[in-house]
């Protein structure tokens, strides 16, 4: 019975409890209330409305959008499943989720007394070997429990439950990271692999033709400096085809250290880059939508709210702290009289600072300093994100059109190099026009790539940037 009231007794004291931190009110987002314009010029504002809402109505926000559905090409979403599995700068992520919650577990267990049971029997012989002693003890015990009248232990928990809830934002952060960082890096390889073999055959074609100079030089119908000059092709394109394997050997390392493991041999066959059927009219929304899905902003938020809690800790410390001591138990010379007879006592214990030399106040600087030093580190996420997603739009805005234009100067470099060769054949040109249209040919295949992977990868971007990546598709 006396156990049981002073639990009660307890229990009433901890729920009078209140905390002191500041109310959090979240700070005002530092951007502007819309992204820049980045429709380009050609297309005005009356005709560009009407596409963008239809895929607004159309297409749900990033953030709501599994990987599984983004993504289409079978190869790549089975090497994001295994980078999600083994990748080891996630699997840290997830580990300090756990980490950070036997932190906050272990805050917690301070707002309740620990309960100590212990139970000692004594047995001494008399002199001689004549007589004996016996006692017997049994009983439970709090030693050290805060009375936390001001919240400073509450305040601790707080602040200890928001770096958990960080914690867990971290981990999807990672992830989004980490699904962009295999794609482009998946992307980058399918682009060295197309522009490689864009090098072999203009490699092999030039080797060709080299030999049919040599021939005509042989014969006299050709000078040495145009020999000369066909070598150069020649070897400049050996020297693209041995960069680009270097290119493509570097890009299939840093593939396998995103996995975490070689890749298996048995994937599916990749998608080439043109057909890669990306998402490409995502709805960007508005900034303030940022705070929502971005899991970085909220980890910001959720740290800047830990150190507000921390700020209430800080102010409790300048009010007396009491702690509580108490015990219940029973003793008896006998060990069938153990339970006749009870004894119990409660010491509490009162600290109220009166000189600490400025501890107190230092540490409630020090905490505020703390609160502002999130409150900026908040807002720069904030600016970050926003800068990072009207680049992406940009991107997306113009990389179609660069695109379109690269395409046609590539279709116009093929027909101006046949021309160039069918006039040299007929005696018409000289052979430097030839040569001249076979590296720009040569110049602008390789640049049309590299444009049709820079899309592709800006669409991933946009993707990530608006908060896509960390979702899993439903069972």
């Amino acid at each position: 019975m006396v156990g049981r009231a002073l639990l009660a007794g307890m229990a009433l004291l901890l729920g009078g409890c209140a905390s002191m931190a500041p109310p959090y009110e979240r700070p005002a987002a530092p951007v502007a209330a819309s992204y820049p314009d980045a429709v380009p010029a050609a297309q005005t504002a009356a005709a560009a409305a009407p596409a963008a809402a239809t895929a607004a109505a159309a297409v749900p926000p990033a953030a709501d959008i599994d990987w599984q559905q983004f993504f289409v090409d079978p190869r790549l979403k089975a090497l994001i499943e295994l980078s999600l599995q083994d990748n080891r700068d996630l699997r840290v992520a997830v580990l300090n989720i756990e980490r950070v919650r036997a932190q906050y577990q272990i805050q917690r267990s301070q707002l309740f007394p620990t309960l100590m049971l212990g139970a000692t029997g004594l047995y001494q012989p008399g002199a001689d070997g004549k007589g004996s002693h016996s006692f017997y003890t049994a009983g439970l015990s709090v030693t050290g429990w805060e009375l936390d009248l001001f919240g400073r232990v509450r305040s601790l928990t707080d602040a200890a439950l928001q770096q958990f809830f960080a914690s867990e934002e971290a981990r999807k952060a990672a992830q989004i990271s980490l699904v962009a960082a295999v794609a482009n890096t998946y992307l980058a390889l399918l682009a060295d692999e197309e522009q490689l073999a864009v090098a072999r055959r203009t490699l092999d074609s030039r080797v060709e033709g080299f030999r049919l100079l040599r021939l005509m030089f042989d014969n006299g119908t050709l000078s040495e400096y145009d020999l000369a000059q066909a070598e150069t092709l020649v070897e400049g394109a050996r020297a693209a085809v041995a960069l680009l394997q270097r290119q493509l050997a570097q890009g299939r390392n840093a593939l396998v250290l995103l996995v975490g493991r070689p890749l298996p041999a048995d994937l599916p066959a990749a998608l080439p880059l043109a057909q890669q059927g990306l998402l490409a009219d995502l709805p960007a929304g508005l900034p303030s939508q940022l705070l929502e899905r971005r899991p970085d902003i909220r980890q910001a938020e959720h740290q800047l709210q830990a150190a507000n809690a921390n700020i209430g800790a800080a102010r409790a410390a300048f009010f007396p702290r009491i702690t509580l001591t108490a015990s219940a138990g029973v003793a008896s010379a006998g060990l069938g009289d153990l339970f006749s007879n009870g004894a119990w006592q409660f010491a509490p214990r009162i600290t109220l600072p009166i000189f600490d030399a400025g501890a107190n106040r230092a540490n409630l600087q020090m905490s505020e300093a703390d609160r502002d030093i999130a409150v900026a580190l908040y807002q720069r996420s904030i600016q970050a994100a926003f800068r990072e997603v009207a680049d992406a739009l940009a991107g997306r805005a113009t990389y179609g059109e660069q695109l379109r234009a690269q395409q046609a100067q590539t279709a116009a470099e093929q027909k101006r190099s046949d021309l160039a060769e069918l006039r040299f054949r007929n005696g018409i040109a000289s052979f430097l026009d030839v040569l001249d249209a076979q590296r720009s040919l040569f110049t602008t295949q390789q640049a049309t790539i590299v444009a049709q992977a820079a899309q592709q990868q800006n669409l991933v971007t946009l993707y990530k940037v608006l908060g896509g990546g960390w979702k899993e598709a439903a069972d």
